[in-house]
């Protein structure tokens, strides 16, 4: 239980530093972060990057277009695809921002060998399926699980 403290901590502490600093929870500095790594992604591409569901990541990516820190478009290629990208003022807000929570975790988890992240995730999900708290897709790291917007 000690270890599962130190992240959900540590996880606080860093959303906290950064919705006082930045105006943004620690899942949206995540996405922005996301996005500003490469060109423009499509949800579920963004969902990859963020090791997340995209009904979870279209949560935050609607509060980042409302903000006008990220901007929707259809693809000049594929008029049905929709292109994410990070405007101006998202990068203006990344510059100094630090790396947050769910970025350390996910360095950690890659450090560890497959077999070990494996066991790990096994593990992890048979104890939330035991303690009767699994979603079927949850929120990202730090973000309030919300209804996923409409499509």
């Amino acid at each position: 239980m000690d270890a599962i403290r130190c992240i959900v901590h540590a996880a606080r502490v860093a959303s906290r530093g950064t919705e006082m600093q930045f105006g943004l929870s620690g899942a949206q500095l995540f996405v922005l972060r996301k996005l500003a790594d490469g060109k423009a992604a499509s949800l579920n591409e963004l969902a990859q990057r963020t090791l997340t569901h995209q009904s979870s990541v279209s949560v935050v990516v609607q509060k980042l277009v409302k903000s006008r820190m990220v901007s929707s478009a259809a693809s000049p290629v594929d008029r049905r695809r929709i292109e994410l990208s990070i405007t101006p003022k998202g990068r203006r807000t990344i510059v100094n921002s630090p790396q947050g929570a769910p970025d350390k975790l996910i360095a950690a988890l890659e450090k560890m060998p497959a077999p070990s992240r494996r066991q790990l995730a096994d593990l992890l999900q048979n104890f939330v399926a035991g303690a009767g708290i699994a979603e079927e897709f949850p929120a990202l790291l730090m973000e309030d699980a919300g209804a996923p917007p409409s499509q």
